[in-house]
């Protein structure tokens, strides 16, 4: 540890945040290792059970792509960087087998929308088991890295993928924290129970993560498109489930309630321990077009990280966070590297590491 530290001190020695992004270095253009960073990101490049637009697997390499072209100075939080920050290589095992399963489940979910309400067939059923097992096998796997690392002291923030990717991240959080809220933005509620029979659905993280009994409660701010049963969910459990839907958050603006006050409102509901879950459709489509689930009428990126920000002010701990379902798009990629940088900075601020 004191080696990893002593190469830190002199990587930051030598840095020049103002020179141009090194695209060979690691995220950001940044030279620190995972060994050596206080945040570590965890790169899952994994969509295998999407239910509409595949290519979110493709994520963590879009961000990694575009952040050289991040400037490094933050005018809210100071000099983030030289806390280090760093990404694990993308595992190229992990996406191989994405393909080989997303292949698997694209089939399988045509037979179930082909055949509605129909019993389906034994090698279907052994089909679905067989991604199932491995959805959670990569769970455990995330679980297992991430415990490792919060065990060093270090801040862990899951890059996806399909929004099903940070459950080991939050099963990790719970081993290691009593009691936590979860803040997520987002077009869907992500309340189904294994939607079209995967456990592990993009469509049920919310829903499994509530299960985890540290997990306090689950604020849900931008939904827009959730089933009745989802709906339902929410109205009869009001201590476990918050939910600010788009429609409301704009009307409050429009009848002229300020953005700071709707923002005091969604962070009153949260506890002390604040993890962030941040699935990029919770912006408007004209902002994440590649993004696999767009619904129009999101939130703006300024006004989410205003949200941010101010849960950072309000004394609050950010404990961890995920940013998933960035599109392979070029602008998806840009928004997706700075919503990253900045949430980062901010779960600095509040963890008193900078």
């Amino acid at each position: 540890m004191i080696q990893s530290a002593n190469a830190k001190a002199r990587k930051i020695a030598s840095f020049n945040p103002d020179a141009v992004g090194d695209t060979n270095a690691n995220i950001f253009g940044l030279p620190f290792t995972p060994l050596e960073a206080d945040v570590v990101i965890i790169p899952v490049p994994w969509d295998v059970t999407v239910s509409n637009l595949d290519g979110t697997a493709s994520g963590p390499q879009n961000v990694l792509e575009q952040s050289p072209q991040i400037d490094l100075f933050d005018e809210a939080v100071s000099d983030p960087w030289k806390a280090g920050i760093a990404m694990e290589e993308i595992p190229a095992e992990i996406t191989a087998l994405n393909q080989k399963l997303r292949k698997q489940a694209t089939d399988y979910i045509s037979i179930l929308e082909e055949n509605p309400g129909k019993e389906i067939s034994q090698e279907s059923k052994t089909m679905l088991n067989s991604i199932n097992q491995a959805c959670e096998e990569l769970m455990e796997n995330i679980r297992k890295k991430a415990s490792d690392y919060l065990a060093q002291g270090k801040l862990v923030v899951l890059l996806g993928g399909d929004h099903s990717t940070p459950l080991g991240l939050i099963n990790a959080l719970a081993d290691t924290h009593d009691e936590f809220g979860i803040l997520q933005i987002d077009a869907h509620a992500d309340l189904r129970d294994a939607y079209m029979g995967f456990t592990h659905s993009h469509a049920s993280i919310m829903f499994n993560a509530s299960k985890i009994k540290q997990v306090k409660c689950i604020v849900q701010a931008g939904l827009r498109d959730i089933s009745a049963t989802e709906a339902g969910l929410i109205m009869s459990n009001p201590e476990k489930f918050h939910a600010f839907f788009a429609r409301e958050l704009h009307a409050r603006g429009f009848e002229g309630e300020p953005w700071k006050a709707v923002c005091h409102d969604i962070i009153s509901r949260l506890p002390q321990k604040v993890y962030v879950s941040f699935d990029i459709d919770g912006l408007d489509p004209a902002q994440c077009p590649t993004t696999g689930t767009p619904v129009p009428g999101g939130l703006d990126y300024s006004k989410v990280l205003y949200l941010f920000e101010q849960l950072a002010a309000s004394g609050r701990t950010i404990i961890g966070f995920d940013l998933v379902e960035t599109g392979p798009g070029q602008t998806d990629g840009i928004i997706a590297c700075r919503i990253l940088y900045k949430t980062i900075a901010l779960m600095l601020k509040s963890n008193q590491k900078i």
